[in-house]
């Protein structure tokens, strides 16, 4: 079995590929040059793996939150691959991605995503022999609400940090805060939750995917009156 992995829902593009049990990641920042760079960096992993396209037989994507444009942009040429080569997507959360990357430590697993605007999209999680388990649902909040909800050992890990370190460790007594290279989704960790995804259930070839969007505000197209 092959999976490609795609997650560009940050300032990096992190590509994967799971062939037979063994994983290979490519990560590189790419800013603003993400449009430009995602389907010559896709093919340069594949040929580095000596593998074609349409011998890939599931994609992964990673759905956000996160940046509005690379979700769309990493999104939209995963289903295009998907459909062109009937081949079925696995979307997950970016949010899970990041928690994954947390081994089996007994303390909650809190990703912390800078959403701009002074917010902050989180979650908590738990791992479980194990599995990844998420006890609260993707939520955009500000800091005080954050630090009302999150309480006591917890892991903290993400962008978010490198703007409210101080707060956390002031508001969050015990809070235990990950390096910068835990700051961004990996396609390895993601490759982990497809993997498990297959396992329980049979992606089909879908248009379902659907990208997750928790500030709204920023997706709206506004119509210009004239």
């Amino acid at each position: 079995m092959k999976i490609l992995g795609v997650e560009a829902t940050s300032s990096f593009l992190s590509l994967a590929i799971y062939d037979n049990g063994r994983v290979c990641e490519y990560n590189l920042e790419v800013a603003r040059k993400l449009s430009c760079l995602l389907s010559v960096t896709i093919k340069r992993i594949l040929d580095a793996s000596g593998l074609r396209a349409d011998d890939i037989d599931y994609f992964a994507c990673g759905l956000g939150p996160g940046s509005f444009t690379g979700i769309r942009v990493g999104l939209a040429a995963i289903k295009g691959m998907s459909w062109a080569l009937k081949k079925p997507v696995i979307g997950i959360s970016t949010l899970d991605i990041l928690a994954q990357s947390v081994k089996d430590s007994g303390a909650l697993i809190v990703p912390v995503i800078d959403a701009k605007r002074s917010l902050i999209y989180c979650s908590v999680y738990k791992k479980r022999n194990e599995r990844l388990v998420r006890l609260k649902p993707y939520m955009l909040l500000n800091e005080g609400e954050l630090f009302k909800k999150v309480k006591g050992n917890v892991i903290l890990l993400g962008d978010a940090l490198g703007l409210y370190r101080d707060k956390f460790l002031m508001n969050i007594k015990g809070a235990v805060l990950l390096d910068r290279d835990r700051w961004y989704p990996k396609a390895s960790n993601m490759i982990e939750l497809a993997l498990e995804r297959i396992k329980k259930v049979k992606p089909k070839i879908s248009d379902d995917i659907k990208p997750i969007y928790l500030y709204r505000q920023e997706c709206q197209i506004k119509k210009v009156k004239r």
